[in-house]
């Protein structure tokens, strides 16, 4: 599985993660389907309510409202982004327990080093199994 993501959203994502530092950031990704590749083409950034480094959740207002936008244009949700303001772009156990739809990319962008990391997981939550799936920024 891959996902392909625009450079100016993920330069939007990397700009929304170091805005809400020093807590995490969040969004959702919407985009199309085309066999095992995800093409994003719609980033949402959201707020995260819980205002702290080690957690984030995205109000359910916001998520309905996203999800209503994709629909209205034709996207389908692909998944959804965090930072991780002190700590490597990889599931930590909270993201695992809260990952909910195996389907769903969850990309992790780590502000831990000097240059922004981003990651992008297939998690079973069941399993705790964790598979990376290939980024690639165009």
């Amino acid at each position: 599985m891959s996902l392909s993501l625009k450079a100016s959203d993920y330069r939007r994502i990397v700009e929304h993660a170091r805005a809400g530092l020093p807590n995490e950031a969040c969004g959702l990704i919407a985009g199309r389907l085309a066999g095992d590749a995800k093409q994003v083409e719609k980033i949402y950034l959201l707020e995260n309510p819980d205002a702290c480094p080690e957690h984030f959740s995205i109000p359910p207002k916001a998520q309905l409202e996203a999800i209503r936008d994709m629909r209205s244009l034709g996207l389908a949700p692909l998944g959804n982004f965090h930072s991780h303001p002190s700590t490597p772009a990889h599931p930590s156990d909270e993201d695992i327990n809260l990952a909910y739809d195996a389907s769903a990319s969850y990309c992790i962008l780590s502000l831990a080093g000097k240059e922004p990391v981003l990651k992008c997981f297939r998690i079973e939550r069941a399993s705790r199994a964790t598979v990376e799936e290939i980024i690639e920024i165009v």
